[in-house]
């Protein structure tokens, strides 16, 4: 087989399957990474850079796998526009945290969001009670985004800063 087309199956293989252990791992915070992220993050890319261009340690083998990379990443923003089943399964949506004052603690739960972090979000955009709160989200970025009853109130944007989890205890 050619040594390129070799690589090209292999960088296939890899990118699926990180896309897929990510999508079930649940990793919905990817902007909010935290040092134990960024550290899995450097040791799976090293231990599959290996898997991708195998003994190839040449400048044309690295710059195929990254081609690959990039083809595909390209490719798959293409169809995840075009098909809402794939879109559903790469991309997360909005939670629904707390909805006309009323908590939804099973949500809240199964997230990791802390009594304190909401609270938190709640005072970033001017609101006191729960009560208060029309909407707050959970968004796919990380935040929480809080709508009140009051037209008057600025919105702001809460970031969370600490992931309460462990990496085996991702959604």
């Amino acid at each position: 087989m050619n040594p390129y087309l070799d690589i090209a199956f292999r960088s296939l293989a890899v990118y699926v399957f990180m896309l897929i252990a990510i999508r079930l791992t649940g990793k919905k915070e990817l902007s909010q990474l935290n040092t134990i992220d960024v550290v899995l993050i450097l040791l799976i890319s090293n231990a599959v850079q290996n898997a991708m261009v195998g003994n190839n340690t040449s400048l044309l083998g690295g710059l195929a796998a990254a081609a690959v990379l990039f083809t595909l990443n390209y490719l798959l923003k293409k169809i995840t526009f075009k098909n809402k089943k794939i879109r559903d399964f790469v991309f997360q949506h909005p939670e629904i945290l707390i909805h006309n004052g009323k908590l939804n603690f099973e949500k809240l739960s199964h997230l990791g969001i802390t009594d304190e972090e909401i609270k938190e979000a709640m005072r970033e955009h001017g609101v006191e009670h729960y009560k208060d709160v029309k909407l707050a989200m959970f968004e796919v970025d990380g935040n929480i985004s809080i709508i009140s009853g009051n037209n008057n109130l600025k919105q702001t944007h809460f970031k969370r800063k600490k992931l309460h989890k462990t990496l085996g205890g991702l959604n």
